[in-house]
């Protein structure tokens, strides 16, 4: 007997064939049968009729950091409202597991170092994960049987250097000894399900310190032992970020990226190629590395966005205005000395010198402060300034456009909202974006999903962009789409049966109206541990989505439903090798 039967739904079933009407029938998890309308001849414990409703396979999202959120909300959401049904975990080079037992403390450094650089609530993470685990395998065990979506996770380097090296792993180099016990517990995460290894050398990921994060310190020769590690397990990849990452590669990122790929024999992939119009050298630069990858026998993934991400800025707290070169000094100074600073034309003049210089890389985007739009404000000199353009507010008052919003801003001890109008949402760079993602080295994701979260929500780019391909800019048909945000990362990470609406294969499903499907408008809730805030978003249009056979939503409301697995290399992934 079938658990469900979805009658009379319009198929898209993820390899980019052209959609069907179908019946689908799930049974004990797995897709049991997909036949004509009507013809199921086997009996059914419940049905709905899908006429006029796309089903697709649950989306799978490449880069997320739901490695604590998980423990306080099994349903990964927003994610899960907008069809993810997968998550990967552990990026970036930062991890909860292994911590070292004889140094308690290594937890409380984590949980700074990832409340600073990935954007978490200190308080959620201290209030909502329990904390009580040691090695990889039992941060995996903790998390089995409680959550909602499938998840897999890479063993973070910070994390492999915090444990061997303790302090020393901030600016020190491991000795021969260290680094063997680096390697062993590298096998040891892998063999217990890790998918393999993220590092991160990106100038932009400090600790709750203000110090370069461990794996920052990792030579290249550290780096390839560990890549060659990553070679001896079944189903495992590597991700990595430096600091070109952001703008363009240097020649010796692009060489270190393509040694460890070919040193594993596994693709790499790397977050975020940034496609715009105005800097056209960009993408054909950061594909060099894909290029010299595949003669080299290694295979180079970048990761893009097929939306533009609102993102939520603010003088007074951290944000991504923190990175651009010279401005995170200025910005970490107690608020009134800050204000004082920001007041000082000379130094607002250097400011925007460093803002727009070529090493502020694709931070500069953020830098036309004439087209920021002014969110909450919470001084009466500020009142009804909500939702104006800061060009048009300073024209009114002869000011620089700069200058004017630090005004603003000081008005409210620097607690002032802003929103960036993104520079490139222009016709030419929609139509570059259009033709890379077509690239074979390149994937959509980069969500950043359970990381920024009072900041930016990434989560629902999926919806944003099916809708946006039927009934917007159109630049996909719903075929393409749909394959590449489920079989496409499906297939880079060798997700065993995942991907594709097919017979035998995990009832991961979405069902939704194309007609409606889309994503609402990011808003700040305050649902965290501890009454933390964060930007949720609401799913549009997404009548169900089923985790391994199991209803997980209906319209926009999770059912309570923990049918998620987590998954481990091997046993849920095969080898995808680039040789």
């Amino acid at each position: 007997m079938l658990d469900h039967l979805i009658k009379g739904a319009t198929v898209v079933d993820g390899t980019g064939a052209p959609a069907v009407v179908a019946d689908v029938g799930i049974r004990d998890g797995r897709i049991a049968v997909i036949a004509e309308p009507g013809t199921v001849a086997e009996e059914f414990r419940s049905s709905e009729d899908a006429s006029g409703k796309i089903l697709a396979p649950g989306f799978v999202d490449p880069h997320t950091h739901y490695d604590a959120q998980l423990f306080w909300d099994p349903y990964a959401t927003p994610s899960l409202n907008h069809g993810v049904t997968t998550v990967a975990g552990g990026n970036c080079g930062f991890t909860l597991a292994p911590l070292n037992p004889e140094r308690p403390g290594d937890a409380d450094y984590t949980r700074r170092m990832m409340s600073k650089v990935e954007g978490m609530s200190l308080v959620a993470l201290e209030e909502g994960a329990p904390w009580n685990w040691n090695s990889f395998g039992e941060y995996l065990d903790a998390l089995e049987g409680r959550v909602a979506v499938n998840a897999g996770f890479m063993v973070g380097h910070c994390a492999l250097r915090r444990y061997v090296m303790g302090a020393d792993a901030v600016g020190g180099q491991p000795s021969e000894a260290q680094l063997e016990e680096m390697l062993a517990l590298f096998h040891e995460a892998m063999e217990a399900g890790a998918w393999g290894l993220s590092t991160t050398q990106s100038s932009s990921h400090s600790d709750g310190d203000g110090a370069p994060v461990a794996s920052r310190h990792a030579g290249p020769a550290e780096l390839i032992a560990l890549s060659k590690a990553v070679a001896e397990h079944e189903g495992t990849q590597l991700e990595a970020i430096v600091a070109g990452c952001l703008d363009q590669f240097s020649d010796d990122e692009i060489e270190l990226f393509v040694e460890m790929s070919a040193a594993a024999g596994r693709p790499l992939n790397w977050n975020v190629l940034t496609i715009d119009a105005a800097v056209p050298e960009r993408v054909p630069r950061q594909l060099v590395a894909s290029e010299r990858a595949r003669k080299a026998g290694g295979r180079i993934v970048a990761l893009t966005m097929p939306i533009l991400t609102p993102m939520n800025m603010s003088l007074g707290t951290f944000c991504a205005l923190n990175l651009i070169p010279g401005w995170g000094e200025i910005l970490g100074l107690p608020v009134p000395e800050r204000i004082a600073k920001l007041r000082d034309p000379e130094v607002r003049s250097e400011m925007l010198r460093r803002a727009t210089s070529k090493e502020a890389g694709v931070f500069r985007r953020l830098t036309h402060f004439g087209r920021y739009v002014i969110g909450d404000t919470y001084s009466e000199a500020n009142e009804g300034l909500t939702g104006r353009v800061v060009r048009d507010i300073a024209e009114e008052r002869g000011q620089e456009p700069f200058e004017c919003l630090v005004e603003i801003c000081a008005n409210d001890e620097l607690r002032t909202v802003l929103w960036p109008m993104p520079t490139d949402n222009d016709p030419d760079s929609w139509a570059l974006r259009a033709e890379t993602w077509r690239h074979e080295d390149v994937m959509l994701g980069g969500s950043d999903a359970g990381a920024h979260l009072d900041r930016m929500c990434g989560a629902p780019y999926t919806t944003r962009f099916i809708g946006d391909c039927l009934r917007g800019r159109k630049l996909a048909s719903l075929e393409e789409a749909v394959k590449m945000l489920t079989d496409d990362p499906a297939q880079l990470f060798g997700l065993r049966e995942r991907g594709r609406i097919a017979e035998g294969y995990h009832a991961d499903l979405v069902l939704f109206d194309p007609e409606r499907i889309d994503a609402g408008k990011a808003t700040l809730v305050h649902d965290l541990p501890g009454d933390s805030p964060r930007l949720d978003s609401k799913a549009i249009g997404v009548n169900a989505v089923w985790v391994n056979g199991v209803e997980a939503i209906r319209e926009d409301v999770v059912t309570g439903a923990t049918s998620g697995s987590i998954l481990r290399s091997g046993r849920d992934t095969r080898t995808v090798s680039t040789k």
